[in-house]
């Protein structure tokens, strides 16, 4: 294996912020593992690359410990290491839904895909980075301005991005012996499948509707590469990249 090959996981790489950074980081020489749960989806992300760039795509639902466990051999058994684990997935949950009136099957659906998802990918390479030599790697967490504070109507998707927070601590002491150094993009308004109903009108704190600003999800893949790029020795523990006029400061 060639020792200057760098090998990153992008986990939700079928779309959206996970399909941006990927793309940024295969065109920056990284060899990237295209992890999601739609096979199509991967494919047309991979399309999306240069014809050289080293990319695998390994069809993944993240809530699964045996498919994550797959994930993880696979690129294990190609490439012989990891060095940066983009922990990516997630998702919204119902919208609109009063806290009242939420089912207890929404809120699990959100754990499961944003926190133990999260858990398992991060567990998952922090092995792989531990027991490889040379010893060490990076993962980055997906968490969101809503590990700030919350939209209305929106208590599973911020409970679990807080949560986030307090893994992506705990990874990056956990992680000070060995060499793996952990840290968190927390992004606002990226313009993607996700946020579309953004700038149509969605809900404010003071029970009103109103459009909101958005930004390219490129200017967040060259914030993760950037934080991915650093030696080991330095880190981005946390990073706030949004849409400049979004209502965040200031918020309610």
């Amino acid at each position: 294996m060639n020792a200057v090959r760098r090998i990153a996981v992008v986990t939700g790489a079928g779309s959206g912020i996970g399909r941006s950074v990927a793309l940024e980081l295969a065109a920056a020489g990284w060899t990237v593992a295209l992890a999601g749960r739609r096979a199509e989806a991967l494919e047309e992300t991979a399309a999306l690359a240069a014809p050289d760039a080293d990319v695998v795509r390994v069809p993944t639902d993240v809530t699964d410990p045996d498919a994550v466990a797959a994930l993880f051999t696979t690129v294990r058994e190609h490439y012989g290491r990891v060095d940066l684990l983009f922990n990516n997935a997630g998702t919204f949950g119902p919208g609109g839904v009063p806290f009242e009136d939420l089912p207890h099957s929404a809120w699990t659906k959100v754990v499961d895909v944003n926190l133990t998802g999260a858990f398992l990918c991060a567990q998952a390479a922090f092995h792989q980075m531990k027991e490889q030599t040379p010893q060490g790697g990076r993962i980055i967490n997906n968490g969101s301005i809503s590990a700030h504070v919350p939209r209305p109507h929106s208590a599973p998707y911020t409970a679990t991005k807080h949560a986030l927070t307090g893994l992506t601590k705990s990874i990056s002491l956990d992680g000070r012996p060995y060499s793996i150094a952990c840290g968190q993009i927390d992004i606002g308004n990226a313009a993607t499948e996700m946020t579309q109903a953004m700038q149509s009108g969605v809900l404010q704190a003071n029970g009103e509707l109103a459009a909101e600003p958005v930004m390219d999800a490129a200017d967040v893949a060259r914030t993760v590469r950037h934080m991915a790029e650093l030696p080991l020795e330095a880190n981005v523990q946390f990073a706030t990249v949004l849409a400049t006029n979004m209502p965040f400061i200031g918020r309610g």
